[in-house]
């Protein structure tokens, strides 16, 4: 399902692939045809609760809500979620009754669509779903956890349900004080409230979350303190960073930190005195302190900024029909994305160079290699657009946040992505500027090894910052511009340099999008889109700039995308079975497009009439002069011999 096959067997494609909500995370989107039954499968949830208490220690298990179920299954027929509600409760019930026989005393639903914007048929399926599952609830107490923003549109009347308890988030519920202010919270009921931060790495001002625990309790409010997500978006432990300074750690919290500062927050919130304690002393010290973050050239910099910056000119009708007649493209133009295979060979010789056993001259010469190799066989291909690989890239955030001052990096802060796939994001400590070109040597060294044309590769601002654990000390807005600054410097040399065709991705655009349409242009795509336009504006009419954006759901934002003013975008389609191209038809999109013909996350290889299939299909939504032929992302993570022939077929 998460793969695909391709064998004896048949060829099947993989379910389509999501970001979970506004976090980088990765889920396979289940899918259910109109004849699907279904039933309850708990073994897994039992095994792991009973070998817990095997060991002494109850715990609660967690179960993704009925309603988020609902809304999050693809239905491939003709039914809806209402239409598989009955089987959904039954399920849910035979569970709660399980929980019962077994003496479970807590059963949490995580329900983090009702988030969302809920409108009057959503809040209908909702009550239908839990006025019967928790008709006969039992003495397992049920806790209702919401999670990556406010309930705005059903707190009153979640509020009024059968649930033991309801948690909350502090964090990222812009309304959720608001709420309890205006509709109260019961006093029968327990609060679990999300004050501790569990989608970033800084550690808690204990001053705020125990003057909100002290307005909740004054309210007669039952409270549990909570992190306001799972941590599974945080690296585990702090323990083994043995090259960062106590002088930076000590303003961080991973995982197990959390549950320290949870532990002491409890304590401190039942001391009537706790201002004197010597741990809320401590930590009231830390964030009374001033930390070495402040660039004042980046500040001054940013503060010249004008709204002419923003704007590039001519625009882009003109550009596209100047671009056409100097870069000598056909029709259907082909490229890649950008990675090639991270082989062994690749990630050995990055290593020796960072354990410091090959010099710096081996290490160039090694990739500079490859890089030749790379380009030759495009051309051997028949490729129309070159990249040069990124052999000298650990990752499309990392590589750039080394390079540019305000960064920090950890030894073994790794977050799960999807699958078997980690990453270890950057954290951004300062402000965020470039001292020098990152890029430049290895793409004009690409150049060199063709007359074809090359594209320069670099990772766009809010993709930096959203891949990264942020700054919490100033706005989002101001973090992005920093780094937009920064990479036009790269954008212009770049073109400086010769290089005609510059992608500057933002895969993670959607990533910190609110989860509310309401909140989506002041809270963000007002300052994100603006700032992707800063890295470009100061191109020239001819110098093509591309973007690609994968794995999250962009329909609803196809007019905001196409206000980046690219030239040309790529996006994830194949394992959505392209169904972005009606919102590019029905928005107008202006942009140049190459929506994926084929799923570089699955190994299989796809056929000619598959993609001749797709292409054929995007010709029915998009011109032929705007469609360009690639794959639906990088291809760092899949093998030679599969990519080659993925390849080939064009």
């Amino acid at each position: 399902m998460a793969r695909g096959y391709q064998g004896e067997s048949g060829d099947v494609k993989a379910l389509a692939m999501k970001k979970w909500f506004n976090t980088n995370y990765h889920y396979i989107v289940p899918e259910i045809e109109d004849d699907t039954k279904i039933t309850l499968n708990a073994d897994k949830l039992f095994h792991e609760y009973f070998e817990a208490k095997r060991l002494g220690i109850e715990t609660k298990p967690v179960v993704i809500g009925a309603f988020t179920m609902l809304k999050l299954i693809r239905y491939t027929g003709k039914k809806t979620a209402g239409d598989f509600a009955e089987a959904i409760i039954r399920a849910y019930q035979e569970l709660l009754a399980k929980c019962n026989e077994e003496q479970v005393e807590w059963l949490q639903f995580d329900e983090p669509s009702l988030v969302k914007d809920l409108g009057a048929e959503d809040i209908e399926l909702f009550h239908r779903i839990y006025d019967n599952i928790l008709s006969d609830a039992g003495k397992c107490r049920v806790l209702l956890q919401t999670y990556f923003g406010d309930v705005r549109d059903i707190y009153a009347d979640l509020i009024r349900m059968p649930f033991a308890a309801i948690g909350l988030d502090f964090i990222e519920g812009r309304q959720t004080c608001e709420l309890i202010e205006k509709f109260g919270f019961p006093q029968d009921k327990i609060l679990f409230a999300g004050l501790v931060n569990g989608k970033n790495i800084w550690r808690n001002h204990y001053e705020k979350t125990l003057g909100t625990v002290a307005d909740l309790k004054k309210k007669g409010i039952s409270v549990v303190l909570s992190t306001s997500c799972s941590l599974l978006h945080v690296p585990y432990t702090l323990k083994h960073e043995t090259k960062l300074s106590q002088e930076f750690t000590s303003y961080f919290a991973f995982a197990e930190e959390k549950l320290a500062e949870l532990k002491e927050l409890g304590q401190l919130a039942d001391q009537d005195n706790y201002q004197e304690s010597e741990v809320y002393q401590k930590n009231k010290a830390l964030f009374a302190g001033e930390r070495d973050c402040h660039n004042e050239e980046v500040t001054k910099r940013l503060s010249g900024v004008i709204e002419k910056d923003y704007i590039r000119l001519p625009k882009r009708s003109e550009r596209q029909a100047l671009q056409k007649k100097e870069l000598k493209l056909p029709e259907f133009p082909t490229t890649t994305i950008g990675s090639f295979p991270q082989t062994k060979d690749v990630k050995a010789n990055r290593s020796a160079f960072r354990r410091g056993e090959i010099s710096k001259e081996e290490y160039v010469a090694f990739n500079k290699k490859k890089i030749a190799d790379c380009v030759k066989w495009q051309e051997e291909i028949g490729l129309d657009v070159l990249v040069h690989g990124e052999y000298e890239r650990n990752d499309m955030v990392e590589y750039f946040g080394e390079a540019l001052g305000g960064f920090l990096f950890t030894e073994k802060a790794w977050v799960q992505s999807y699958g078997t796939r980690c990453v270890k994001p950057p954290i951004i400590w300062g402000d965020v500027y470039r001292d020098k070109p990152i890029t430049v040597e290895w793409s004009v060294y690409a150049q060199s090894q063709t007359d074809k044309i090359m594209k320069g590769m670099l990772t766009g601002p809010v993709t930096i910052l959203n891949w990264s654990f942020p700054r919490e000390d100033i706005s989002i807005k101001e973090s992005i511009s920093q780094i937009a600054l920064a990479i036009r410097d790269e954008v212009l040399d770049l073109e400086a340099n010769g290089i005609r065709m510059i992608q500057i991705d933002e895969a993670a655009l959607r990533e910190k999008l609110p989860l509310r349409r309401s909140d989506w242009y002041d809270e963000y795509l007002d300052f994100a889109i603006p700032a992707f336009r800063l890295t470009h504006s100061g191109v020239k009419a001819d110098t093509q700039i591309h973007t690609h954006m994968c794995y999250s759901e962009f329909t609803d934002i196809i007019p905001a995308i196409d206000d980046m003013d690219a030239d040309v975008i790529t996006f994830e389609a194949s394992r959505s079975d392209l169904q972005i191209l009606d919102a590019l038809r029905e928005n107008h999109f202006e942009t140049e497009v190459g929506p994926g013909v084929y799923d570089i996350h699955s190994p299989r290889v796809p056929s000619v009439e598959e993609m001749v299939q797709a292409l054929r299909l995007m010709l029915t939504k998009i011109e032929p002069e705007k469609l360009w032929v690639n794959p639906d992302c990088g291809l760092k993570t899949r093998g030679v011999p599969e990519t080659d022939a993925s390849l080939e077929t064009w």
